[in-house]
């Protein structure tokens, strides 16, 4: 179930459907989209403060984390790192990425909370997972997204909240009518603010510059795009445009778009692809506008650089059900970048960074 990244090589994410999803738990080490977070340390989790939103303080989501083990030291053997969204729409603003928040864990592969031996994947029908390690066993969770549950409700005194804002969603979404019910939290319905729960499953890119059938036709069309926005025509349906402006908009406009043309063309040999994993390798933009300078990317709390780590795809919001939400939330890409030393952090969760990019232009992917 866990699929391990090669540091040498770009590697891609694909949704999986059909899978199990007790498989996805935190006993079998899954990557995943979706549902709760599958803690890897299992305690200390974070708790609302650590996740909250940077721009409303409302508190993120769970989008996805990445199963991505390191051979690099004995307390890099387990390794995941998780990425959690804020589900306000009006947070999501182009080229900001504060409305995300993204954290590191890992373990050796003797622990407090796993065994060192592989866990088996043959599970009954009617097997009962949460007999396997779960941070549900060291704290309480929040029953909406399933992060630490530090409020419980003041009636049944058996479920827990990480804030009142999910308390009071939780309330109308049904605790309401059921609280003083016998009723056991594991079999209520998950709340609709989650994303739905998939499983992330990888395999090595196989790409060539000369895979591209359309190259040329790319070129076509840009050496039209630039006839076109130099044309009399053009100027003649919007006459407040000088002959200077359009030339250095031509210029810039076509840089962009070979940046872009060169990610289209690398994405379409395997269009469904959600993420890329080449750590410390570069990212793959969609566009020239908003990238960042070494500068941008802050250091590790631990004195280290950050080096890109993996990058998430404007394919996955085809699985979000964004379309139910009150306005947009989209991106270009997101960038990871993770501690190089990746430092130790004991049981703890530790912050990185991630550098949001947007189409220019309103382009679709």
């Amino acid at each position: 179930m866990a699929n391990s990244m090669c540091e040498s090589r770009v590697k891609l994410g694909f949704i999986e459907d059909d899978t199990d999803l007790r498989l996805l738990s935190s006993h079998f080490f899954p990557s995943k989209v979706g549902g709760k977070p599958a803690w890897l340390s299992l305690d200390p989790i974070p708790d609302f403060d650590d996740l909250r939103c940077q721009k409303c303080n409302s508190t993120t989501v769970f989008l996805m984390q990445v199963y991505a083990p390191l051979q690099m030291r004995e307390d890099t053997f387990h390794r995941t790192i998780f990425i959690f969204m804020c589900p306000n729409t009006s947070c999501c603003t182009p080229e900001d990425s504060s409305n995300f928040r993204i954290f590191r864990s890992q373990l050796p592969l003797v622990n407090n909370f796993y065994s060192d031996s592989p866990p088996s994947e043959e599970l009954t029908p009617n097997e009962d997972i949460t007999i396997f390690p779960h941070a549900g066993l060291f704290q309480s969770l929040c029953f909406v997204c399933g992060i630490r549950g530090t409020k419980k409700c003041s009636q049944c005194k058996n479920t827990h909240y990480c804030s009142k804002e999910h308390q009071v969603l939780d309330w109308k979404s049904g605790h309401k009518q059921t609280c003083l019910q016998e009723i056991k939290n594991d079999k209520k319905q998950s709340s609709r603010l989650l994303f739905k729960e998939y499983e992330l499953v990888t395999e090595d890119e196989e790409y060539s510059e000369g895979d591209s059938n359309n190259s040329k036709s790319d070129e076509e069309r840009l050496l039209e795009y630039e006839n076109l926005i130099r044309s009399p025509q053009l100027k003649e349906l919007d006459g407040k445009y000088q002959a200077e402006d359009l030339e250095k908009s031509a210029t810039a406009e076509t840089e962009d778009d070979k940046l872009f043309l060169k990610f289209k063309r690398r994405v379409d040999t395997e269009p469904s692809q959600v993420l890329r994993y080449e750590k410390g390798g570069e990212p793959l933009w969609v566009s020239a506008h908003h990238k960042p300078s070494p500068e941008d990317i802050p250091f590790c709390s631990c004195g280290s650089q950050r080096i890109f780590e993996f990058q998430v795809m404007p394919q996955l919001l085809n699985y979000l059900s964004v379309d139910k939400l009150d306005s947009s939330v989209d991106w270009g890409t997101l960038c990871v970048y993770t501690c190089k030393e990746s430092c130790s952090t004991g049981n703890s969760y530790k912050e990185e960074f991630i550098w949001k990019q947007d189409f220019h232009n309103s382009r679709v992917s």
